[in-house]
């Protein structure tokens, strides 16, 4: 189990620094290198559009490496997203810019993104239930949590890269410093790949496998067999991804823009957050195990619909001890709920679907919550002139998905492996 809850969180944690490095490129210098424009915050929302489009594809991923994970395996469609994921990325650091290609350049940035969109689709759900199909009753909270904690993880990796190379000259890290992080992608997807290879398929598959047989549609099964779940979790979802891609992708770029903030000061307070969200998830995955999962869940998602008020005034405020206190705090609100969320979306669908189900539902939330924050959020403020109309959008999204949560019912909970 040492080995397997290592696989699957450097492997997680490599797909969301490749993921997520593209939100901070976005964010902070994207706009002007691939969308060129008079008006700041039309380079920025075009920017960001781009980063939508890779929410768009994960569902797509989900569908289709969940439909050959529920047939063939876990373990296969672990490593092909993986290499999709850094394929994706390191061209990324290759492409030319606008200046130098013109209109190609957005289109391929696009194109690039929407592989990586694709890759980190079928990555969860093929990471969750490598974890929580080997472990043991009574320890599934715990290394259904792992997975999870490669999101901060990744993002500490990603913010980390950014922060050393926007120390460069500004003239430098425009023109080639910027490339570096997503170079070095190369070399953390050989790294991920090594360890994935030692690792053995999950028992609940090989139970299928050996006894049902696998389903030949396993989405269309899972649609028939568990559309009220599937509802559920999707919608239980979308407001973890709203809180994080608002905290930790639109506000590098309102911090920023406002000059509340230096790139560096903001991109450090997102770094202390990421390293203590990378250890409270862990944790309050295995507090699941003795309070619930839904109890978790529903404590974090009332705790992010109060804390992102206090957390964009602090930006407002323009205190640098404020932003770091508040984002560390964010990260313990974020934890308690993400840290459950794998496991208990995993625990409402059989093994024979339970790759494809999983895999829709939480991709599907993440596109509704996650893809629009920063598109909305930028517009909201544009609007209002202030970030609590930012605030109040979270904090909506957080009671529909609290709504959700309390619905789902303790018989539509099942054994994650037959015994």
């Amino acid at each position: 189990m040492r080995r397997i809850g290592l696989s699957v969180l450097i492997g997680t944690t490599i797909e969301w620094y490749d993921f997520l490095l593209y939100g901070a490129a976005a964010a902070l210098i994207f706009g002007p290198l691939y969308f060129p424009s008079d008006s700041a915050v039309a380079g920025t929302l075009l920017a960001f559009s781009t980063f939508a489009v890779g929410f768009a594809a994960r569902p797509v991923g989900g569908v289709v490496l969940g439909h050959f994970g529920d047939r063939i395996g876990r373990k296969r469609m672990l490593v092909l997203s993986l290499t999709l994921m850094g394929v994706a990325t390191f061209l990324i650091g290759l492409l030319p810019t606008y200046e130098t290609i013109g209109v190609a350049a957005p289109i391929l940035l696009v194109a690039l993104r929407i592989l990586q969109g694709f890759g980190v689709g079928g990555e969860w759900g093929g990471a969750v239930l490598t974890a929580v199909e080997h472990a043991r009753p009574g320890r599934q909270g715990f290394f259904g949590s792992l997975p999870q904690a490669g999101a901060p993880a990744g993002l500490l990796l990603s913010t980390l890269a950014f922060l050393a190379v926007s120390q460069l000259p500004e003239d430098v890290f425009l023109g080639w410093g910027w490339r570096i992080p997503f170079l070095l992608s190369a070399m953390l997807v050989g790294v991920g790949l090594y360890v994935r290879a030692s690792i053995a398929e999950t028992p609940a598959f090989r139970e299928v496998a050996s006894t049902d047989g696998p389903e030949r549609l396993p989405i269309l099964t899972a649609l028939r067999s568990y559309p009220r779940q599937i509802v559920l979790a999707t919608l239980a979802i979308v407001s973890s991804g709203a809180y994080f891609y608002v905290v930790n992708t639109y506000a590098l770029a309102y911090a920023t823009a406002s000059g509340n903030f230096t790139r560096p000061q903001i991109l450090g307070a997102v770094l202390a957050s990421a390293a203590l969200c990378f250890v409270a998830i862990p944790w309050c995955g295995h507090l699941s195990e003795r309070f619930g999962r839904r109890t978790m869940i529903s404590a974090g998602l009332v705790a992010m619909a109060l804390w992102i008020f206090p957390l964009l005034a602090a930006i407002d405020s323009g205190s640098l001890l404020l932003v770091v206190l508040a984002y560390l705090v964010s990260a313990l609100c974020y934890a308690l709920s993400y840290g459950s969320f794998a496991t208990f979306i995993a625990e409402l669908f059989d093994a024979r679907v339970r790759y494809s189900a999983a895999s829709i539902s939480f991709q599907l939330g993440v596109l509704l919550g996650g893809a629009l924050a920063p598109i909305v959020a930028t517009a909201l403020v544009a609007r209002t002139g202030g970030a609590w109309s930012v605030a109040v959008y979270v904090a909506v999204l957080s009671a529909v998905s609290l709504g959700a949560v309390l619905l789902v019912r303790r018989s539509d909970v099942v054994a994650l492996i037959r015994r």
